[in-house]
């Protein structure tokens, strides 16, 4: 698998990141989200490229899990103590997770030709800043990656940025879906009332819901499938 960077000719803004991380609450995180920058343009040299190794990758997602499972509610019916991270996620977990967002993000670049930037994840990381309800849990992933702007548009921004922008872009691809929806629509046309309906080729579902004017009575419903 091939594991790209889009980022990797960004240069990341320190300072404004230690400014988002001495704000522990949402007021404070959405005032500054609009100034919160990761990259800049105009930076007078840029640095050495950087790159993350899977495994590098995997052990940073770890240390996400473990945030929010540190702020997970054991359910107090549950009378054993909660277990540690370990117990509820294996290794193979990280690993796909990890290997999920890379290939999001390849799939992203090769298939739709819409390569992750760096404007991208800063306007990601902004949208997370001004958005946030716990302000105290960001703070938290944001140390728990080494209070370090590459890292956390990299394994924090990136995977977020790259689940929506997939689902976006193949929701409204007429490549998979066009010649699907031709044919529901022509077939739809062909069969305008509900009786017709049945005729159908894909499968037929109707549901019939029996008003009770009698209280304290449950609404009933029949599900036949033809």
């Amino acid at each position: 698998m091939k594991r790209k960077s889009a980022s990797q000719s960004g240069f990341f803004n320190l300072r404004a990141l230690l400014a988002l991380l001495a704000c522990t609450t949402a007021t404070c995180l959405g005032v500054i989200g609009t100034s919160l920058a990761f990259f800049r343009s105009e930076a007078i040299a840029q640095p050495p490229q950087r790159t993350l190794t899977f495994e590098e990758r995997v052990s940073y997602q770890r240390a996400i899990e473990e945030v929010y499972w540190h702020h997970r509610i054991w359910p107090k019916e549950r009378k054993d103590p909660k277990p540690s991270l370990d117990a509820v996620m294996s290794q193979a977990q990280l690993e796909k997770k990890v290997a999920d967002y890379l290939r999001n993000s390849e799939a992203l670049e090769d298939y739709w030709q819409r390569p992750i930037t760096t404007e991208q994840l800063q306007a990601e990381m902004d949208r997370m800043a001004k958005n946030t309800k716990q302000p105290e849990v960001l703070q938290e992933l944001f140390e728990a990656l080494g209070n370090d702007p590459f890292v956390i548009a990299e394994c924090l921004a990136r995977s977020a940025l790259a689940e929506r922008l997939l689902t976006n872009w193949y929701a409204f691809d007429q490549r998979i879906h066009g010649q699907l929806k031709q044919h529901a629509e022509a077939e739809l046309q062909a069969h305008l009332t509900v009786r017709e309906m049945k005729q159908l080729s894909a499968e037929y579902s109707e549901i019939e819901f029996i008003k009770s004017n009698k209280p304290n009575t449950s609404k009933s419903a029949l599900l036949k499938t033809v």
